[in-house]
């Protein structure tokens, strides 16, 4: 059963309860005219599509994860499955070519001897997908059955509703905590699993980093795992040269838009400025590689340097500065925009100058939605990607020169992640272990970011 046919057999089924127990509660009124029902009609119709609803829900989802084991399960009991190799790699390849013929996600096979599974696939497709209607159906109607039977005058089904839709809405508000829980585990055990083959100040403390896949798991180098020349790169790319853009540029913005422009000026500016937060980042890793990266290459020999790279750290950390300015930018002009207007006026009409009440009155009250637009913009800068492979190369490099190449931890996750290693190597294990610095750094700095915020919101409230 695909899964829009299952979405749209548990919608069909919920509207038929709906209609059915609404249409039964709306004659009750009719039976007893002198008597109001304890709830409305509605309530009686979401009262039994939920009942006919999440149990059907719940039922497809194991259904679908059970169902794809006992069609291979069938598949192998069948003549053409004994018959196949021992050799589990050659065994899984016949298995998914004939799987992906029999359902349709390939017209023919690719090996000859993958042919004779195709229709045993597709029979026990076709068996399980009726199982499971059969069974969907069958649920669907008892605990329909259930709830229609309980749908009476004095049944009050507004509780039982709110409560459901209050743990619905509970599980939804949870999916982002439970999420991030969930990558914080997976990193922590691949971290340790990194950390039992690399000492960890090694690792934190190293200056030199070159990690080699086809070098023997059991003695790895320590010395090549130095991550240092990462974080630093990080850091000043992402951190310090994109911030010197972005920052003066995004609140002078800001403080352009909200104080001194028209409206019909501030109208076409903003969205204009917003646009670039928008644009994909591996445009503006070309812009950077074939514009910034050559400009600043040739003012460097101008400047009298001998073969400078067209690859650097500047060309990277200024684009990625133009790209973040929208996140510094929109943050301030709504936090200065937020600020009351008797405290500009009062300030006026003390006899400060505007300028003056930019500075000590507007900034600072609104100095919590800046902080926390600063914050965003260097989380972001700081797990940006494509610009610094296009822009910066891929070498980790030590260095304060902000014209050599230099790479990121994000760089050299994407790196070790996306070659033939195995995942047991401790080569591959140290993109988790960069992962989870990666992660500590920005969860410090939401948190350095909430403290401000707090700290300055009680300041001005």
């Amino acid at each position: 059963m695909t899964p829009l046919l299952a979405l749209l057999l548990v919608a069909g089924l919920g509207l038929a309860g709906w209609l059915s127990a609404r249409a039964k509660a709306a004659g009750f009124r009719k039976q007893q005219p002198g008597q109001r029902p304890a709830a409305l009609p509605s309530h009686y119709g979401w009262y039994v599509a939920l009942w006919i609803v999440v149990p059907v829900g719940l039922f497809l989802v194991v259904w679908s994860a059970v169902a794809p084991e006992l069609v291979l399960r069938s598949v192998l009991a069948s003549p053409a499955g004994q018959a196949l190799p021992n050799f589990d790699l050659q065994r899984q390849t016949l298995l998914a070519e004939a799987r992906a013929v029999a359902s349709g996600d390939a017209r023919a096979v690719f090996n000859p001897d993958a042919a004779g599974l195709v229709e045993p696939f597709r029979a026990a497709l076709a068996r399980y997908n009726w199982i499971g209607s059969l069974l969907a159906l069958l649920i669907a109607f008892a605990a329909g059955a259930w709830a229609f039977l309980r749908v009476k005058p004095d049944f009050r089904a507004r509780r039982p509703v709110e409560r459901l839709v209050m743990g619905l809405l509970l599980a939804a508000s949870l999916v982002a905590i439970l999420t991030t829980l969930g990558i914080f585990g997976s990193l922590v055990f691949e971290t340790a699993r990194f950390f039992s083959m690399v000492n960890p100040l090694d690792f934190l403390f190293g200056t030199m980093w070159g990690p080699d896949p086809m070098s023997s798991a059991d003695n790895p180098d320590p010395d090549r795992y130095g991550a240092v020349p990462l974080f630093w790169g990080t850091i000043f790319i992402g951190a310090i040269i994109a911030m010197i853009v972005a920052i003066p540029l995004g609140l002078m913005s800001a403080i352009y838009l909200t104080q001194y422009a028209d409206r019909r000026l501030r109208r076409w500016v903003k969205p204009a400025l917003e646009i670039l937060a928008g644009v994909p980042t591996v445009v503006y890793g070309y812009f950077a590689a074939l514009t910034v990266a050559p400009f600043i290459r040739d003012a460097a020999q101008m400047l009298g340097m001998n073969n400078p790279s067209s690859e650097s750290a500047l060309a990277a950390g200024l684009v990625m500065g133009v790209m973040i300015i929208p996140f510094v930018s929109s943050m301030a002009d709504d936090s200065i925009a937020a600020v009351p207007g008797s405290m500009r006026d009062g300030s006026l009409a003390l006899g400060a100058t505007q300028n003056e009440t930019i500075r000590r009155v507007l900034i600072p009250a609104a100095l919590p939605g800046i902080v926390a637009g600063v914050m965003l913009a260097v989380s972001r800068a700081i797990g940006e990607t494509m610009i610094v492979v296009m822009a910066a190369s891929t070498a980790a490099n030590l260095t304060a020169n902000p014209l050599e190449a230099m790479t990121t931890v994000t760089v050299q996750i994407v790196a070790l992640l996306t070659g033939e290693g195995s995942f047991d190597h401790p080569a591959t294990l140290a993109a988790f272990a960069l992962g989870f610095v990666l992660f500590l750094v920005t969860l410090a700095l939401n948190f350095i970011a909430l403290t401000v915020v707090k700290r300055f919101r009680e300041a001005y409230e």
